[in-house]
């Protein structure tokens, strides 16, 4: 009996500490979150409902704090549960194609079995401008003033270029110089060709009276030769 009562006791402590370990609340972060217009957001939370009933839903109240309303399933909100353990469930809240109208604060509230509310922390979400995907205008405009820039100048780069071809004249290739060197035993013995020695010329005119004188007193011949020309006088 002594045991008995014993391990009542303790089965009794076991579940008053389980009891005491798990709290109904609800777990969130206080967060705020920047999503461009046009994209999507993604928000969760858990409830720790310790395996009691509940009754949960998704809050949105705006930026000046003065409308507050549950989430309501559209084509853009959808609203899922997912269970996590026999005391925990996951709320999620999916918003497709954000807009403006969808900033403001966003939270879990739990109405619980003994008709308690209880909300969660709040998450801010800010809408911003939508992100550009394709070229920023500026620089499609640059783009189109650097072609129209490259079509114009086009022309006057092919006229140059004519001209600088036609005015450059190709040039002949140097001919290489060869020079022959004749050895010097071969410029002793080859010289150039010498003219025959002449002999000196004498042209003489003498008369007839002359002619005689000379036979009379003719001298010894010399070695060199005269020739002489004999003109008579018919007077």
């Amino acid at each position: 009996a002594s045991r008995i009562s014993v391990l009542r006791v303790c089965a009794c402590a076991c579940m008053c500490l389980c009891a005491e370990e798990c709290q109904l609340s609800i777990l969130a972060k206080r967060e705020m979150y920047y999503v461009p217009e046009g994209g999507i957001l993604s928000l969760s939370c858990v409830v720790q409902h310790c395996g009691n009933n509940w009754t949960g839903a998704w809050m949105w109240e705006n930026s000046t704090y003065d409308v507050r309303k549950p989430v309501k399933e559209s084509e853009r909100h959808h609203l899922t549960n997912k269970t996590i353990s026999a005391s925990q469930t996951k709320l999620f809240l999916n918003i497709q194609s954000v807009n403006q109208s969808d900033e403001g604060s966003y939270g879990c509230m739990v109405v619980w079995d003994t008709g308690i509310n209880e909300n969660g922390h709040r998450t801010h979400v800010n809408i911003t401008a939508a992100l550009v995907t394709g070229p920023s205008p500026r620089k499609l405009l640059h783009r189109v003033l650097i072609c129209a820039c490259a079509l114009l100048c086009l022309p006057i780069i092919l006229e140059l270029a004519r001209c600088l071809s036609s005015e450059v004249k190709p040039q002949p290739l140097p001919r290489a110089e060869v020079i022959y060197e004749v050895p010097y035993a071969a410029q002793q013995t080859i010289s150039a060709p010498q003219p025959p020695p002449r002999c000196p010329v004498m042209y003489a005119v003498i008369s007839e009276g002359a002619l005689k004188q000379q036979g009379a007193t003719r001298q010894p011949a010399h070695s060199a030769t005269v020739y002489s020309s004999l003109r008579f006088d018919n007077h």
